[in-house]
């Protein structure tokens, strides 16, 4: 019997069945997820924490996101660029995060990055590098999970163009999951209530 793709909360609304009635999942679904998202900054922010989720459920990363944003001084891409070899210790050190040192190594990579692009184009360089890769054309919504894509050549293109940048822990499936969760395409079941046609 195929999976149900939408739940019912306790509030009479429809919702994709991952966001269950999880008291920070549901938020996050109803709230970011799916929802247009422009800033240098929280770009840089999603690319690293997709890259800290692969091989594990989002859920993990997002119930240690504000331990995330303390450890790494709110993902300001000019702090963390300059972390030393003594910050990379510290973050392997801290419990509240997830002490993987190649990730965490790859978001200080990151943060160099992302400077370096904003340095040579100005304010908004990487939100632009990255919305530059919005599909042109609209797939159709989403009806079961058989639907549900892992990469599209648009996420293939971006990982590409991130790497050509120097980024890290940007492979295509995280570039589409980081689209999904960044608006760059709505992925919201059809039926939920958050879902924009």
């Amino acid at each position: 019997m195929p999976r149900a793709a939408l739940v019912v909360g306790d509030d009479g609304k429809a919702r994709c069945v991952w966001a269950g009635d999880d008291p920070d999942y549901r938020p996050y679904h109803d709230n970011e997820w799916g929802k247009p998202l422009h800033s240098d900054q929280r770009l840089y922010e999603k690319i690293c924490l997709e890259g800290f989720q692969a091989g594990l459920s989002w859920i993990t990363i997002l119930r240690r996101r504000p331990a995330f944003r303390a450890a790494f001084d709110d993902f300001d891409i000019e702090t963390v660029a300059d972390f030393t070899d003594a910050d990379v210790q510290r973050l392997v050190g801290d419990a509240s995060i997830i002490r993987h040192r190649g990730k965490i190594e790859a978001a200080i990579g990151n943060a160099r990055a992302a400077r370096a692009l904003i340095d040579e184009r100005g304010a908004g360089a990487l939100d632009a590098l990255v919305w530059s890769f919005e599909p042109t054309t609209k797939r159709p919504r989403p009806r079961s999970f058989g639907d549900f894509v892992a990469t599209t050549p648009e996420s293939v293109a971006l990982s590409r163009e991130l790497r050509s940048h120097g980024f890290r822990f940007v492979g295509p499936t995280t570039m589409y999951a980081l689209m999904q969760s960044a608006g760059l395409v709505d992925d919201h079941v059809e039926g939920c209530f958050c879902a924009v046609d």
